[in-house]
């Protein structure tokens, strides 16, 4: 383990470096408590790919912070609901939306679940997210804002902040416009008449008192305690109030909040303590380059994800160069399931510094499972294509003449993936598909290319030899590039544009069932 944190010191994996980065944070603040991690969430909708993201990078990081310093500190991940936050719009996805219309502006947890499964509709969706989180097996603790502010475990923060009133102002008048200054107030009192959350300006605070003073909505005014849930933060400054009072020590955020890291960090000193480090991600795009907005509808959610590919892969997806602007939509899944293939692959012949660096080892936590899969999510995809299978069945009898020695139970990966490739096929390649005639030289080549697996012999599965056959077959027919010729026989063969290595998919397909494919193929377009 020692040799571990030693290698750790040097890992230029990202969650390697940001860990040594908050070791250096928490020496020099000299805390002895547990290292807080926090991730945040707005309980208006539901969990979605970018709340995974969040939870699997922070605990990548954790991750890396306990192998460096040998599991000696103690480290916690929370996730805050933001939910005490006034309902703002009633969300159009829910069963008789104008119920909820009475309701706007109160907060969050004292709004009716319309689902009619919990107390409240924040409830109802911090239920939700921490079943998503449990699904993927994260250890984390759930701290609801609400409650938070209610118990009193905000309370000495906020008077601090009522202490700091002036400073906080002097922070947030700046950032705002005219018309917004004039009536821009720290803290939103909940009005103790309607129950909604307003945004009022404060006529007087009273630091000793621990009160603000404001009009309520019929003009009254009305004199609360910052404490016991009485008010909330407004949510930049709640930031940096909820760093002080957690004493939180690292915090990532996507960079639509890169500007207001600043803000916060200020808020956080003013009440006292030192901002935790912070890692701005990018965010994720669809495939026209527009940001994944919840609203749009754009882009994949986490269940369509699942439904095509092991979660292992979605985590590898989220892993990769986080601050990279990278697109998300469906045509990246099969090459985030051979990448995350190819690295368990590699894990058990690397040595315990190159491990570090591997991202199976962050995927595991430290401990990725020593089997694989013997072939390729895209190898299945064509395979697929080409054996016209409709179950996991037809695949496996492929399968086990490729490799004898494999089974459903010995390899679940691959069963897992066999399953995967149907159901990717099924929506998306078979839909796209486009047979096209081949030309007079290509046909020529591909009836060599026959005569050769002809001349091979049924019992070839050796996809190396196959494939040097395969170029020799181009370069025998003067191909310019020879990228032309393989994208022909996908093409004339398989209706797709590209594949993987035509060596192994014969191999794996089998050399009869190919030139009956051919066969086939050319007496479509004679």
């Amino acid at each position: 383990m020692a040799n571990r944190a030693l290698l750790a010191t040097e890992a230029k994996a990202w969650p390697f470096e940001q860990a040594r980065l908050l070791l250096d944070r928490v020496k020099k603040i000299g805390k002895q408590g547990p290292v807080i991690f926090e991730t945040g969430y707005g309980p208006s909708g539901l969990p979605h790919i970018g709340t995974f993201g969040e939870v699997v990078r922070t605990t990548m990081v954790r991750q890396a912070f306990i192998a460096l310093t040998n599991g000696t500190i103690e480290t916690q991940l929370i996730c805050v609901s933001d939910d005490m936050d006034g309902m703002r719009k009633v969300p159009d996805n829910v069963p008789n939306p104008a119920a909820l219309e009475p309701y706007l502006q109160k907060p969050l947890t004292d709004v009716p679940d319309p689902f009619g499964t919990h107390e409240g509709f924040a409830q109802h969706n911090n239920a939700r997210l921490r079943g998503f989180l449990d699904s993927f097996g994260f250890d984390y603790q759930f701290k609801s804002a609400t409650e938070l502010y209610r118990s009193g475990a905000f309370d000495a923060t906020l008077l601090r902040a009522l202490e700091k009133f002036d400073e906080i102002m002097g922070v947030m008048l700046p950032t705002l416009g005219e018309e917004r200054r004039a009536t821009y107030s720290p803290f939103l009192p909940i009005s103790p008449t309607t129950g909604r959350v307003l945004y009022v300006p404060m006529k007087a605070t009273d630091p000793k008192a621990g009160t603000v003073t404001f009009a309520d909505e019929d003009g009254t005014d009305i004199t609360l305690p910052v404490t016991g849930g009485h008010v909330k933060m407004q949510w930049k400054p709640d930031f940096g109030m909820r760093w002080a009072a957690l004493g939180v020590d690292f915090e990532m955020y996507g960079k639509d909040h890169q500007t207001n890291g600043p803000i916060y960090s200020k808020i956080c000193r003013i009440l006292g303590a030192e901002p935790p480090l912070q890692y701005c991600y990018e965010l994720f795009l669809d495939q026209n380059g527009e940001k994944i907005s919840k609203s749009k509808g754009n882009g994949i959610s986490v269940e369509q994800w699942l439904t095509y590919a092991p979660p292992e892969s979605l985590s590898l997806y989220n892993f990769q160069k986080p601050r990279a602007a990278k697109k998300l939509y469906f045509d990246v899944i099969p090459r985030a399931v051979d990448e995350y293939v190819q690295f368990l692959d590699a894990f058990q012949r690397e040595e315990p510094a190159k491990q570090l660096e591997n991202p199976v080892w962050h995927i595991h936590n430290g401990q990725p499972p020593h089997d694989g899969s013997p072939i390729s999510f895209a190898l299945l995809l064509n395979l697929v294509s080409a054996a016209n299978a409709e179950t996991k069945e037809v695949l496996w009898g492929f399968i086990k003449r490729y490799a004898p020695e494999a089974t459903p139970s010995e390899q679940p990966l691959l069963d897992q993936l066999a399953g995967f490739a149907l159901a990717y096929y099924r929506d998306f390649i078979q839909p796209t598909k486009k047979f096209r005639a081949p030309t007079q030289a290509e046909r020529a080549a591909i009836l060599d290319l026959k005569a050769r697996l002809e001349a091979m012999g049924a019992d070839m599965r050796d996809g190396d030899e196959i494939q040097n056959m395969v170029f020799d077959v181009g370069k025998t027919h003067q191909f310019e590039n020879l990228r032309d010729w393989f994208k022909a026989l996908y093409e004339v063969l398989l209706g797709q544009e590209q594949g993987p290595r035509f060596g192994g998919f014969v191999a794996l397909f089998g050399v009869t069932e190919t030139i009956a494919l051919i066969e086939e193929r050319l007496a479509a377009w004679s």
